[in-house]
């Protein structure tokens, strides 16, 4: 199973749709010694993805874990100035 590298992990936001309407041109970045996708797969899975994770994103955070995140930034300010 391939293991996160977050050192090769784009950490912009993605562009839902660029501009015109139109879907952004996707970045491939191959990995030595491993397998790559054609693309026609990628695109097939980028849309299986989207559609798995819109109704997610949209969804609204639970007051609980707002709170809880309120909290740990307060505490990293705190943390920072002291």
């Amino acid at each position: 199973m391939p293991q996160f590298d977050p050192q090769r992990a784009d950490t912009r936001p993605a562009a839902r749709t660029a501009p015109g309407g139109t879907q952004p041109a996707l970045r491939v970045v191959p990995i030595a010694g491993r397998p790559n996708l054609d693309a026609q797969t990628r695109v097939r899975l980028g849309h299986e993805l989207r559609a798995l994770y819109d109704p997610v994103i949209d969804e609204a955070l639970d007051p609980r874990l707002a709170e809880l995140l309120q909290q740990l930034d307060a505490d990293r300010a705190g943390g920072a100035s002291g």
